[in-house]
């Protein structure tokens, strides 16, 4: 999924070469990477000056980083109490089951990412699961099944 040295250099001349433009750099090479590949790391801090290690410790402290390819499609399945109690656990498995990958992992034809989250901020509506921008209350295996094939 590594695009051409344009696509990133476009990227890094939005910004002026300085350390405060870490975390906005990372933010649009994960936009439009979907990740952030290695090279692409290097090529960010080559930019604003900052060590390797300083721009590893930020993209693994945020969640909204990866460093590994992501599908194109974002489950996250919460598993927090509420959504736990009412049988979460079971449609991360039968997701895991159905798309042939373990959680915190990427189909291989790079079509799916599957997380758990500990909480989706919508605990009423419990379990919850979240495709892409769409959240999903009172969640079923069939209806994940439904909505998957849909896109």
């Amino acid at each position: 999924m590594k695009k051409k040295a344009t696509e990133i250099d476009a990227i890094l001349d939005r910004y002026p070469g300085e350390p405060r433009y870490l975390i906005s750099l990372l933010q649009d090479v994960q936009a439009e990477y979907n990740y952030i590949a290695p090279e692409n790391m290097t090529l960010i801090c080559d930019h604003v000056g900052v060590p390797l290690t300083q721009a590893w410790s930020v993209a693994t402290f945020y969640k909204s980083f990866s460093l590994e390819p992501r599908g194109e499609h974002e489950i996250r399945v919460c598993c927090g109490t509420a959504c736990h109690l009412k049988g979460s656990e079971r449609l991360a498995q039968s997701l895991e089951r159905d798309l042939g990958v373990e959680r915190g992992h990427t189909t291989e034809d790079l079509r799916f990412s599957l997380d758990t989250v500990n909480c989706l901020g919508a605990c009423a509506l419990a379990p919850m699961v979240m495709i892409d921008d769409d959240y999903i209350g009172g969640a079923t295996q069939r209806g994940i099944r439904k909505y998957l094939k849909k896109i």
